[in-house]
């Protein structure tokens, strides 16, 4: 079985990537978010970022307007029961999670498979949050998702084979991704790294050993980077960094993972970078690097 018909849970910016790298694929996707005014924001959110694919001729604005029917904005779970598959994306709080896998798990047919985009958190404790624990399987993309060609897809200890080959299958053959299997642990291998390469261009940053455009350059020049560690900090959210660090710190309990005072200081300042317009460097509201 292929999937066709794809549920989104969450319309924050890790479920509007997702959405929108969906239906540039030509999939019906169902975007689910408990309130109107953050489905309208979304879909705001998404617009804009089409208008800029057509501002780089990256997409015509027939294609655009294509892209935007095949999205359609869900207020309850309840709407996902006909779906092949749900990726969840909302917020890395465990008990919340769980009460959305018990939802899914009660309401799609056997054969259906329930995914999370989580980077830290158990797969195998969100399985147990269901009756079929096998079908449960965890599929990370990395932001943004219609541009970074690399899924991890993460086996919790009760992950069938079929649910693994399905998962690997589409993301393969019709996202055109590249799937690498990592087995559970915290932080998988992607933001493990990058998580420790970032939180030591912080100590870097502390200690005066250079400037934060002068960190990011040695790394985007010397090692080929499209952006260097503090902006792809910036990026992701300096709150969703702190809290994948405080995670693995815990997970683990090893010093290398305790987060930067400085990433702490930013967070309680509510400077979180691209969301808010101000991390370690200013942006605008395209989420563009200002000068």
């Amino acid at each position: 079985m292929m999937f066709r018909v794809i549920g989104v849970v969450g319309a924050g910016t890790m479920g509007q990537s997702i959405a929108e790298m969906l239906a540039a694929k030509g999939l019906d996707v169902h975007l689910v978010e408990q309130t109107p005014d953050k489905l309208q924001q979304a879909m705001e959110a998404l617009e804009a970022s089409l208008d800029r694919q057509m501002e780089r001729w990256a997409i015509t604005a027939a294609e655009k307007k294509l892209m935007l029917n095949r999205i359609h904005t869900e207020r309850s779970l309840e709407n996902l029961a006909e779906c092949d598959l749900v990726i969840e994306t909302i917020s890395e709080e465990l008990n919340n999670k769980k009460e959305v896998f018990q939802h899914l798990d009660a309401i799609m047919p056997k054969q259906a498979v329930i995914a999370s985009n989580t980077s830290t958190l158990s797969l195998t404790e969100l399985a147990g949050a269901t009756r079929y624990p096998e079908r449960v399987i965890g599929m990370h993309f990395v932001y943004p998702a219609f541009r970074i060609d690399v899924v991890e897809i993460v086996r919790g200890l009760q992950t069938s084979e079929e649910t693994f080959d399905k998962t690997k299958a589409f993301i393969d053959k019709v996202l055109g991704k590249k799937g690498v299997m990592v087995y559970e642990s915290p932080g998988f291998v992607t933001t493990r790294l990058i998580c420790l390469l970032i939180n030591e261009a912080l100590h870097l940053l502390e200690e005066s050993v250079a400037s934060p455009e002068d960190i990011d350059s040695a790394m985007k020049i010397g090692y080929q980077f499209q952006h260097g560690p503090l902006e792809m900090a910036d990026r992701f959210g300096l709150d969703a960094v702190l809290a994948a660090l405080q995670r693995m710190f815990r997970e683990f309990g090893e010093l290398k993972y305790r987060p930067s005072f400085l990433l702490k200081k930013k967070v309680r300042a509510g400077q979180l970078g691209v969301k808010t317009g101000i991390g370690f460097f200013k942006y605008d509201k395209d989420g563009e690097r200002l000068p």
